[in-house]
């Protein structure tokens, strides 16, 4: 029997299984795909936000602001990218200023730090390709960016290499109570644990009900994005939003971790938990909305779409507790600022169980470093697609990705086996070209490593097709024409 069973492997769960590896407990981190990070962990803006936008007094302004100082150490440890590259709210009208204000009064009120309210020439001087009809802005310095799913990854690696125990593929349908503790009936057997962690997304109030302790509602809700080239980068250096609406914080422009440039999301109810399409009515929109804040963005160098769906809960609020049900915690609702929230969460679920009265006697052998995937490159790396070293032969040209970096990815502790797994680690496939070089040969040496056929190496996961898939891509590139 395990110590504790956390469902759900995206970046709240990795996060807490992370946090759990560093004390002599037996802990297991089950996930229903094939992969880590497969949820909104992956489709989202990837922005570590500030704390100013949250209601005072709430769970999500407490944690936006402990998770956004955490994230500096956190990189040093796990490799994963993150820049703090401050962030603007543009508004357009003096009479928006009093939005700015609110905005400004309530990050105080959250103790978030590096705040101030400037006007259109301070604005255009951070920011020249910002629209000059800008009137004020609050700035933040303390806001950032990180690769969302690279950050995932990381914290499963290093939960895992920490002695965690990764299931994948192993969907949770029923829990039953079993003496003190709870078994899991799962795709691929039985899991017995003393104390669940339900840190589940988009399905977590499922997982509550079949505990007993469903007393929440997950509104699911669709965000959708368009990314550009990298040379589309100079038009934003921080992290430009407009003023938030009910729907949330809006349409925003800004550069990746990475180095492209991103525009979206949108905010609409979506009535499935897995609805992950995209729509040219709803890019255009959102297309429309951005030039507002940043006009000269060229369409012609969008690479492709993409959408996340949110776990947002009825109550508004994130919720953080041991349920009504003995030794089940609910980790739920942990829509925006949950990325930004998610170490500061791990460390909340940490002290509920000690109140819980779990024994949490730290491991001499705790490891808190992992090493990156990704090299860097500076300008003058000699790589080459017929150099015979695998440091230098790329595979990858967009991204300039080797065959070493990729075998790297495919033997670490959180296993992967498709093509999009792959991408996820070390971004082969992700340039201009979105795979069509090199996504022939990242399967070749994804077979030769695993010792399977190619034809056996699926794109996303099971039952999905190896051939690329460009409709994204098309899509896009008919916007604003």
């Amino acid at each position: 029997m395990y110590d504790i069973a956390i469902i759900g492997a995206g970046v709240v769960g990795s996060a807490i299984a992370r946090r759990l590896s560093r004390y002599a407990l037996k802990v297991c981190l089950i996930e229903k795909q094939d992969d880590v990070s497969c949820g909104a962990s992956k489709a989202n803006s990837g922005i570590v936000h500030g704390g100013y936008s949250d209601e005072p007094g709430t769970l999500k302004a407490e944690m936006c602001v402990k998770g956004n100082r955490m994230y500096a150490q956190l990189d040093s440890e796990l490799h994963f990218g993150y820049r703090e590259c401050g962030s603007l709210v543009l508004a357009f009208a003096d009479a928006d200023k009093a939005g700015l204000e609110r905005l400004y009064d309530m990050g105080i009120a959250n103790g978030v730090g590096g705040m101030s309210i400037i006007g259109r020439e301070e604005i255009l001087a951070l920011e020249p390709h910002v629209s000059p009809e800008v009137k004020w802005a609050l700035l933040c310095r303390n806001a950032g960016v990180c690769s969302p799913y690279e950050f995932t990854i990381a914290l499963a690696e290093n939960a895992a290499d920490n002695g965690v125990e990764l299931k994948l593929n192993s969907e949770v349908t029923a829990i039953t109570r079993i003496g003190g503790g709870f078994r899991l009936t799962c795709a691929g057997g039985p899991i017995d644990a003393e104390i669940v962690i339900n840190a589940a997304g988009a399905y977590s109030d499922k997982i509550a009900q079949m505990a007993g302790a469903g007393d929440f509602r997950i509104i699911p809700r669709k965000g959708q994005y368009v990314l550009f080239n990298k040379d589309q980068s100079y038009l934003a250096h921080m992290v430009l939003f407009q003023l938030p609406t009910a729907e949330g914080k809006g349409v925003l422009v800004t550069t990746t971790y990475h180095g492209n440039l991103m525009i979206g999301p949108n905010a609409q109810e979506t009535g499935s938990r897995d609805d992950v399409s995209t729509d040219a009515e709803i890019l255009e929109s959102i297309v429309k909305t951005a030039r507002r804040s940043v006009p000269g963005f060229n369409m012609a160098k969008a690479i492709t779409s993409f959408a996340g769906v949110r776990p947002t809960g009825e109550k508004g609020d994130f919720i953080i507790e041991e349920s009504k049900v003995k030794g089940f915690v609910n980790v739920a609702c942990i829509d925006s600022p949950g990325l930004t929230s998610s170490p500061a969460i791990a460390c909340r679920v940490e002290e509920i169980l000690k109140g819980m009265g779990v024994a949490l006697e730290p491991k001499p052998d705790y490891l808190p470093q992992r090493r990156p995937i990704i090299v860097k490159k500076g300008d003058d790396f000699d790589g080459d697609i017929n150099a015979s070293d695998p440091r230098k032969h790329m595979i990858c040209r967009c991204e300039r990705v080797t065959e070493a970096e990729i075998i790297d990815s495919l033997h670490r502790s959180v296993p992967t086996h498709s093509i999009d797994g792959i991408k996820r680690r070390t971004r082969a496939g992700m340039g201009m070209c979105q795979g069509a070089f090199c996504s022939p040969r990242v399967r070749a040496l994804i077979a030769h490593e695993l010792g399977i056929s190619e034809d056996e190496v699926p794109k996303r996961g099971p039952g999905s097709s190896i051939l690329p898939d460009r409709a994204a891509r098309s899509q896009v590139m008919k916007i604003d024409k």
